[in-house]
């Protein structure tokens, strides 16, 4: 017996190794390039997000993580070791919650919990103590016995959570983890991810295209047409933005634009809803910009710090709306 515990416990890390690494990661849908090469690092305890619009590449990637797809091209290491991609090692150390809801809906919440346990080998005493716990700390010990389908969204984006943390993984991987989910079961939720960091140290890695969701990351992949183009701090990529953002809401936001860089020798980017400059003080600005224009020009002018969404435009050229080709 103690020849099998051991043969189950994981390898030590190598001294200063990230607890996730990936380098260069291909995957093509038929002769349509998905992603081109993405490599990245995760350390033990760090939240790393990839941040980047519907169709960027970002599900395949997770999909590749969780070992539901093969890539065409890379490597990947778990705390410095290689490991082939879907590896049994991976998967044991790895929770995964997927954006499209996976439970069973007319199993009661505390079955849903038992039967992942025993998926993972843990049944009787241990496992329910530990269901338990993970029912408690969700917030949802009061409605254990009741079937899915009868939870709200945001009770059963908990429940995902507590689930995919059933085995006591070292990571977990959440594909955009709160779609859906209104302002305050957003909160709730990230709320206890981040308390499982602080109590677990556990890693986590995620795709969104949610800013505010991306400022809770420690580092932001950002992904664009299957690439990184940049992986640093969300307050390292807003610095990217020089300034103040001046948006502009107008009928003729492109004739606008030749108009406004004519002017005031100021390069104004098509952007939600209209047109986005970068200015220092831009305050100064806006009553400048207003007079120069007949009344009616402009349907709004407004003057904000800069966004994740704003680097995101910066780095790529395009929204985190859009669908990227």
């Amino acid at each position: 017996m103690a020849t099998t515990q051991a043969a189950r416990r994981p390898a030590p890390p190598a001294a200063g190794a990230p607890r996730l690494a990936a380098s260069g990661i291909a995957f093509a849908y038929r002769e349509r390039a998905v992603l081109r090469g993405v490599s990245f690092d995760v350390a033990a305890g760090e939240i790393l997000g990839f941040l980047g619009p519907n169709g960027a590449g970002k599900s395949t990637l997770f999909s590749i993580l969780a070992g539901l797809l093969a890539p065409s091209a890379g490597r990947l290491f778990l705390d410095g070791r290689p490991l082939p991609f879907g590896s049994r090692d991976l998967r044991a150390r790895l929770g995964v919650v997927f954006q499209e809801p996976s439970l069973d809906g007319k199993l009661g919440a505390r079955e849903n919990l038992l039967l992942a346990a025993a998926l993972f080998g843990m049944r009787g005493r241990e496992a329910r103590v530990r269901v338990d716990g993970l029912l408690e700390a969700a917030g949802l010990a009061d409605r254990a016995g009741d079937r899915v389908e009868k939870l709200s969204g945001g009770m059963r984006r908990r429940l995902e959570l507590a689930r995919a943390l059933v085995h006591r993984p070292a990571i977990l991987l959440l594909d955009e983890p709160t779609t859906g989910l209104d302002a305050a079961a957003f909160r709730r939720a990230w709320e206890a991810l981040l308390e499982l960091r602080r109590e677990d140290g556990l890693t986590l890695v995620l795709t969104t295209h949610r800013p505010d969701e991306a400022e809770r990351c420690d580092r932001l992949a950002v992904i664009h047409q299957g690439r990184v183009v940049a992986c640093e701090p969300p307050a390292s990529l807003r610095a990217r933005v020089k300034g103040d953002v001046i948006a502009v809401e107008a009928e003729d936001p492109e004739p606008l634009a030749a108009e406004i860089s004519a002017r005031f020798g100021l390069a104004a980017r098509p952007g939600p809803g209209g047109l986005l400059m970068e200015r220092e003080r831009g305050h100064e600005l806006v009553p400048r910009l207003v007079e120069a224009f007949p009344a009616g020009r402009f349907r709004s002018v407004s003057v904000r710090p800069p966004t994740l969404a704003d680097a995101f435009l910066r780095l790529t050229g395009g929204t985190l709306e859009e669908e990227s080709p």
